[in-house]
């Protein structure tokens, strides 16, 4: 009754204050990033966090993660249709090894990000100018990847993603120096997974991001937060004929219990198939100029679900290059089937992958999604912990600021900090300083 009695002017004035109440809160759970993500803009100057345009992600500065390195923009012809953190960078002219420090949590399972874009940054058209541009990264003390910038488009993005364990309450990114170009990184972005999903994933064993597709139609080129809410990046797979998008519109389930992989439905409900005419669908992701193809090894993750809406019979056979991984597969009915071989990594070179139709079957191949694999194997160990905790406060004590102070002490052994000795005698146990040489470190007083 109050209500009915009130003045249009006060009506009004109530229904503006509910929608400026509405569109805040609506502003605010936008920009919120989910628990546990941390996503750093690398070479960002200002001292306050930003949110994305796009995916409402807060991004902070670098300042706080990471110690030495240069802040960089990239050059004013590529910072038009630049992603936010695209457009800065930090690189690394000194030093051999430079280390980001994540916080995180022990024994949890993340996908950390790492994105580059040289924009030309210095003015030195490295990428273009014909020699060698390469740098590596270190997830931790252990070998990751090559980034390798050759002859590279200076406007584009390169991406590197590797599924791994925390080993203690940090997670360190390390930018290795070859001797051909100098280090840098554009963004870092580190996101919690649930501990069962990517089983094969733990203290020991590593997954690098090979490729992760999406098919069927899709209307951007990467799809990634918020329909999957680990913010990995599904890359659309360009199709022509004889190959033909199919999408649906209906519900498209995992079976109960089933976290895996936690593909989203959105990317689920496409799928990609052939012409009737045609009998087996070939995926050739290609070997870059990064990686061994020889010792190369792959795990690859197959996402299915029926979503023809007729029910005839579709069966294939699963083949890696020319080795038979599953026979006679036919794919659920809006419901997720995920095949992989239990975290077994295969051998193949040319990153080939075949589906194809067998006899009985009166349609042919169909895919959803598709993931990608490399073996990162964590076989070096961190210095012991106590050892590392000690050698900071000496490092913060005496205000020593040495250039290869950085990352590890003693791992790997390639990169141990300058003047100090290292026991590596028991190999299953962690590395133990056992000496400190500052002789040189020009200290005074008593």
């Amino acid at each position: 009754m109050a209500i009915s009695h009130c003045s249009a002017s006060t009506k009004l004035a109530w229904i503006l204050a509910l929608l400026l109440i509405l569109v805040t809160t609506t502003i605010q759970v936008h920009c919120q990033s989910p628990p546990g993500f941390i996503s750093i803009d690398c070479g960002f100057t200002n001292t306050s966090a930003y949110n994305d345009s796009i995916t409402g992600i807060q991004f902070d500065p670098d300042s706080r993660f990471v110690e030495g390195g240069l802040s960089n923009k990239i050059s004013a012809e590529f910072i038009a249709g630049s992603d936010e953190q695209q457009k800065t960078l930090r690189s690394f002219p000194n030093g051999s090894r430079n280390c980001y420090t994540l916080p995180s949590t022990t024994g949890t399972k993340y996908m950390l990000r790492a994105t580059f874009t040289y924009g030309n940054y210095d003015g030195l058209n490295k990428t273009r100018d014909g020699s060698l541009f390469l740098f590596g990264l270190h997830i931790g003390v252990n070998f990751w990847e090559a980034v390798n910038m050759t002859n590279w488009d200076p406007s584009s993005t390169i991406w590197k993603e590797i599924i791994t364990v925390a080993p203690a309450n940090s997670v360190s990114v390390c930018l290795i120096n070859f001797g051909s170009g100098t280090p840098f990184v554009s963004a870092l972005e580190l996101r919690p997974l649930q501990d069962l999903m990517y089983p094969f994933v733990n203290t020991s064993v590593s997954i690098s991001y090979f490729r992760r597709i999406r098919f069927g139609a899709a209307t951007d080129f990467i799809t990634r937060f918020s329909l999957d809410p680990y913010d990995r990046f599904w890359e659309g797979w360009p199709f022509t004929y004889p190959w033909i998008p199919l999408n649906t519109s209906s519900r498209v389930r995992r079976l109960p219990g089933d976290n895996t992989f936690q593909v989203p439905e959105g990317i689920l409900q496409g799928a990609t198939t052939l012409d009737t005419n045609y009998s087996f669908l070939e995926i050739s992701v290609g070997v870059g100029p990064n990686l061994d193809a020889k010792n190369l090894q792959l795990l690859p993750i197959f996402h299915f679900a029926e979503i023809n809406s007729s029910n005839p019979s579709r069966r294939f056979d699963i083949y890696s290059n020319d080795e038979l991984l599953f026979a006679d597969f036919s794919p659920s009915r809006f419901q997720a089937d995920s095949m992989h071989q239990n975290g077994r990594f295969l051998h193949n070179p040319t990153a080939t992958f075949r589906l194809s139709k067998t006899r009985r079957s009166r349609l042919p191949p169909l895919i959803n999604a598709f993931e990608l694999y490399s073996l990162v194997r964590m076989d070096n160990l961190t210095t012991d912990s106590d050892d590392v905790n000690y050698i900071k406060e000496v490092t913060k004590h005496y205000n020593l600021a040495r250039i290869n102070w950085n990352g590890d002490p003693c791992s790997p052994r390639e990169y141990s900090w300058e003047g100090l000795t290292c026991d590596y005698s028991k190999s299953n146990q962690n590395p133990r300083i056992v000496a400190v040489n500052l002789s040189t470190s020009g200290l005074k007083g008593g």
